[in-house]
């Protein structure tokens, strides 16, 4: 049986959410961050080769890394519908969104999640020259990237009710955090029509409710 170790306010929401849409029978185990360094504790840690959620067990394999693990999930349940067979017509689309979550959106959402600590943290009285290079910054490098793909998001939604086509899938369950986050931040704006009414469609989804309900956080929130 799969084991879900999940991590509050983490990308592990997703494999929460895709194991309760899948009506999988499995195992959670909750941790918390420690509250000073938000960091996961050592026991997560020792867990995954970068401490990094989500991470999953299923008997003797230990599996990290977000991608690799819905792949995994998804190959155990060959028959449920939240993976375009090969030949559909919406499996490009499924495929480009399903890893432009991972290999596009999170790493620029990480870097500005970084720039705010850095601005949190550093001494007061440097902290205004540092906010003006870390916002130049997000606005040169951060800003212009995903407001692209939020801009292809915003057609392709235009066009279908989800990001693997007519059908809710994995794409939109992995989307799920990083487009959170892009609403958090500002990036998601009323030019984004779309892609709000996704959100809405989204939190609705029974099988995201469950997981809402055994994850006991108000909803997905970004640590920073």
């Amino acid at each position: 049986m799969i084991t879900l170790h999940h991590l509050e306010y983490s990308q592990s929401f997703r494999i929460l959410w895709l194991l309760e849409e899948l009506d999988a029978d499995y195992e959670l185990k909750l941790y918390e961050r420690d509250p000073q360094t938000l960091l996961a504790p050592a026991a997560y840690k020792a867990l995954s080769p970068t401490g990094a959620a989500p991470v999953i067990a299923d008997d003797d394999l230990v599996l990290a890394e977000s991608s690799a693990i819905v792949d995994y999930i998804l190959d155990q349940y060959p028959e449920g519908t939240l993976r375009p067979p090969v030949g559909h017509p919406d499996r490009t689309r499924y495929l480009f969104w399903l890893h432009a979550a991972q290999g596009s959106m999170m790493p620029i959402l990480l870097m500005d999640s970084v720039f705010r600590i850095i601005e949190a943290r550093v001494p007061f009285i440097i902290r205004a020259l540092i906010r003006t290079v870390l916002r130049r910054a997000t606005d040169g490098f951060c800003r212009p990237r995903l407001d692209l793909l939020l801009e292809k998001a915003e057609h392709d939604l235009a066009s279908a009710p989800w990001f693997g086509g007519a059908e809710l899938t994995a794409a939109d369950i992995v989307l799920c955090y990083p487009m959170e986050g892009a609403r958090q931040r500002g990036y998601l704006t009323a030019a984004h029509p779309h892609c709000h009414a996704w959100l809405e469609r989204l939190e609705a989804q029974p099988g995201f409710m469950r997981a809402k309900a055994r994850d006991g956080r108000p909803g997905i929130v970004l640590p920073l």
